[in-house]
């Protein structure tokens, strides 16, 4: 049988738990480490980015692949008399974009833990995205960020409301208790052995500057199934609360949208909202989970009340501010621009690329360097109402650029009039709307 058979047959069993899943949410599964076999995790192997950086051990997609065959028989055999046990996740600390000299930590674990890791996430994926409720978008397969953006306009242009409720998580990922997210994959997953190796992936423990912390909370930012983890938890100790529980004892209509630990709730009355938020509060407590109290806000959003000409607030989501604003007609609509933050965030990191830059390239790979840089931040904030400030973004970006490459030599490169002319030559990516939200 050849590989891709052997991966047809894997995708076969993972379809097949979706579909049990799916047909009864009380489904349990007591048999799961059969899919971690050799063809199983080579197709994961083939998956991985060679390209990324390496964990602790040093070990690189190449140097493993050399003898693959022969590390991933060692590797199972460890695995099926439970002596395989993963390695500590090199922690780094990247910027936070929008928020200067913050950063969050990013966790990179050794290429056969991310292999394990990532034929774990899709065992997860099978049984859970099949339980996972509309109003969650984040990192589930055939949904996006743009799905959560359309969403939610969609429900503010459609709906009165009186007040958002601008949910901030305080370090969602590092507060997640293991003991708790244990006791909840408990409730689907009988296999002792998955759990066990699932226990052991928790207490792997952090690196940071050699030194070695293993903590009873949190699960690493960038291993192949934190995401699916934190989803997980979240869906039930936010969104199964949140319809079971908070829609019923509501007198009006709340809606919650959900990206990973991205949080909004719309509530038709203010009161529903204060209600909400103090509850919430106290739900989240329960499962070791805080509030940033203060980020976390109620926003005025009500187009009845700006109608009479009282102003209302503004919140982010995803990159983007949602506010109030009159269209053509003069209908009060739900409206969105990217993020103030963001905005300068980017502009800034332009500069600091550009200047980097400036001289260890020639201009012509600096320019198309550049403007892959633009279609990627056009691609993105290329949604509906967002044509104004993509236009600011790009003429800015551009001015950046004419700046540092006039610093290429002691003479400047370029006078306006000669950039205008290279413009034309080389004209930097157009505005364009590549989601429309309606």
């Amino acid at each position: 049988m050849k590989p891709t058979e052997f991966q047809m047959l894997t995708e076969t069993k993972l379809n097949r738990i979706a579909w049990l899943s799916s047909r009864d949410d009380e489904k349990v599964f007591d048999n799961l480490m059969h899919l971690f076999n050799k063809e199983s995790l080579r197709g994961c192997f083939s998956e991985l980015d060679g390209r990324k950086a390496v964990g602790i051990d040093g070990i690189d997609k190449d140097a493993y692949g050399a003898e693959l065959d022969r590390n991933l028989e060692d590797l199972l055999e460890r695995m099926k008399k439970m002596a395989y046990r993963p390695g500590p996740v090199r922690q780094v600390l990247i910027p936070k974009e929008g928020k200067p000299g913050a950063t969050r930590p990013l966790g990179i674990g050794n290429l056969e833990d991310k292999m394990v890791q990532m034929m774990t996430q899709k065992v997860l994926e099978s049984i859970y995205e099949p339980l996972f409720y509309e109003c969650s978008y984040g990192f589930r397969p055939g949904r996006g960020c743009h799905d959560a953006i359309k969403a939610l306009n969609q429900h503010l242009y459609h709906n009165e409301l009186q007040t958002v409720i601008d949910v901030d998580l305080a370090n969602y990922f590092g507060s997640i208790n293991h003991k708790k997210l244990e006791t909840i994959l408990r409730l689907k997953i009988k296999d002792e052995r998955f759990i066990r190796y699932l226990i052991r992936m928790f207490k792997a423990g952090v690196l940071t500057q050699r030194e070695l912390t293993v903590s009873d909370e949190g699960v690493p930012q960038g291993s192949p199934c934190s995401p699916v983890l934190a989803n997980i938890f979240a869906h039930y100790v936010i969104d199964v609360w949140f319809l079971n529980v908070v829609k019923q004892h509501c007198d009006g209509r709340v809606e919650l949208f959900r990206y990973c630990d991205d949080v909004v709730i719309c509530c038709q009355f203010e009161y529903d909202a204060n209600r909400i938020t103090q509850a919430l509060g106290k739900r989240l407590e329960r499962f070791g989970l805080k509030l940033n109290e203060l980020k976390t806000k109620l926003v005025s959003f009500s187009k009845q009340e700006m109608r009479s000409g009282k102003k209302q607030g503004t919140f982010d989501f995803l990159g983007f501010t949602f506010y109030l604003g009159k269209a053509r007609k003069g209908f009060i609509v739900p409206k969105l621009k990217t993020c103030g933050k963001r905005f300068r965030s980017k502009l800034k990191k332009i500069g600091a690329w550009a200047r980097s830059v400036k001289d260890r390239f020639d201009l012509k790979e600096i320019w198309r360097r550049f403007c892959s840089k633009m279609r990627g931040h056009i691609r993105y904030y290329g949604v509906s109402n967002n044509g104004k400030c993509l236009s600011q973004f790009r003429n800015h970006a551009v001015l950046i650029m004419f700046k540092w490459l006039n610093r290429r030599s002691q003479r400047k490169s370029f006078n306006w009039e000669k950039f205008k002319l290279f413009l034309e030559a080389y004209p930097p990516p157009k505005v364009r709307i590549y989601h429309t939200l309606f």
